[in-house]
């Protein structure tokens, strides 16, 4: 069974590691930290070889039910789980119910079912459906059956007070079918925290999930929301506060880099790191620094590699592109600027695109709608998110997390 550590707190950030992972206890996972996101178990652009080029990542895969539900039967005749089927055999999977990049439409969650969308449409959940789904995968970490629907417009008292009635039965009931499975019964359960944007039905759902025999919490729901950052973070706040100190915490859909710092600071664990793939989808490559200590022979980096201040230069020429969704924290190697600058997508990357290739390459591959482009940006895109947790761990074990944090923030305009 897994077990937390925690070696230091600052504020409410907590840097620790997980031990005792994996069939022989023998794999660790340190804290803050992030998962490996995946599609239909395959981390999106690359192949298990390719992956191999990025270093850091992390020991803990992230599966998705709603891309693999509908392949049940095919693994059920397989018999040795998607981890041996998918050649992730050698990580550790969590499977949560939802993808973190296209949330399930709300309105369909019932007192006995909670539904998710595939390729081939809604699948409705009952406890018994969705346990004998799980015996199929054979995750090592499992997200409880929850109706954490997320509101575009928020939900009312009544409807928050719904949801976590709801996720508390469906919980009770799943854990009482794994306590019957032999496949199931020593795998990990991380209960979900709901209750919308209220705070007194956030905390009870805190506070009863805390009661079970779960092994983490989620903090769901918070993702895609019309509500206000001070919002979330207030609910984030007040939740990690009732939470027992000896379990971790995740939260799906909160990965921009000034997000994850404010939610390291009030006590959450582990990411998804959906962040670079939605980067990468925009054509994008993650240009921010997470150097809190640079060398001072090259601190001085290029301006236009850190922010985007300039990159508006040649909008005219850039009509076509969609800027509502790209942050400050990347650039988009879509741009007719990028046609003949010969850089690296970041200065000092290690990852393999920057060290063999240029930005005027990925924008050509990008222009040419090349396959390569998407394995190059997902290559940088991973390569720079998972060296940003590292930076974090190293910040908060020298006492200079606020100095990351700030760092963070001035690169955000």
């Amino acid at each position: 069974m897994m077990k937390l550590t925690i070696s230091k707190v600052t504020f409410s950030a907590r840097l620790g590691v997980i031990t005792s992972l994996g069939p022989c206890g023998e794999k660790t996972l340190e804290v803050p930290g992030c998962l490996l996101y995946t599609r239909t178990a395959s981390p999106p652009h690359l192949t298990h070889d390719t992956l191999k080029n990025i270093s850091g990542v992390p020991a803990v895969t992230h599966l998705t039910l709603s891309t693999l539900a509908e392949h049940q039967e095919v693994l059920e005749e397989y018999k040795e789980g998607i981890g041996k089927f998918a050649g992730l055999s050698d990580t550790l999977l969590y499977c949560s119910i939802n993808d973190p990049v296209t949330p399930n439409p709300p309105g369909f969650n019932t007192n006995k079912t909670v539904s998710v969308w595939g390729s081939g449409g809604r699948l409705e959940l009952t406890p018994q459906k969705f346990v004998s789904l799980q015996s199929a995968l054979k995750a090592d970490w499992i997200q409880s059956l929850s109706d954490g629907e997320v509101m575009a417009d928020g939900c009312s008292r009544k409807r928050a007070k719904k949801s976590v009635d709801r996720s508390l039965a469906f919980l009770d009931e799943c854990l009482k079918l794994m306590t019957d499975s032999e496949t199931l019964k020593q795998k990990v359960m991380i209960g979900a925290i709901e209750g919308g944007d209220f705070q007194e039905e956030r905390l009870r759902s805190a506070r009863e999930t805390a009661k079970r025999p779960v092994s983490g919490f989620l903090l769901d729901g918070f993702q895609g929301r019309n509500v206000s950052h001070e919002t979330k973070l207030n609910l984030i706040s007040a939740v990690t506060a009732e939470l027992p100190e000896d379990k971790p915490r995740f939260i799906h859909g909160l990965g921009r880099p000034d997000e994850v710092m404010d939610c390291i600071e009030r006590g959450v664990d582990l990411f998804d790191s959906t962040f670079p793939y939605e980067v990468t989808e925009r054509g994008c490559a993650l240009s921010f620094t997470h150097r809190y200590q640079p060398d001072p022979e090259t601190a001085v980096l290029d301006k236009e590699e850190l922010s985007n201040g300039e990159k508006n230069e040649a909008e005219s020429e850039d009509s076509e592109i969609d800027r509502s969704s790209i942050t400050a924290y990347e650039i988009c190697l879509k741009e007719k600027r990028f046609r003949e600058d010969f850089r690296p997508l970041l200065r000092d990357c290690p990852c393999y695109c920057c060290r063999h290739h240029s930005r005027a390459y990925v924008h050509h591959l990008l222009t040419s709608k090349e396959l390569l482009a998407g394995i190059l940006l997902m290559t940088h895109n991973f390569q720079q998110y998972f060296s940003f947790f590292q930076s974090v761990r190293e910040a908060m074990s020298d006492g200079k997390f606020q100095d990351l944090k700030q760092m963070i923030q001035r690169q955000s305009p």
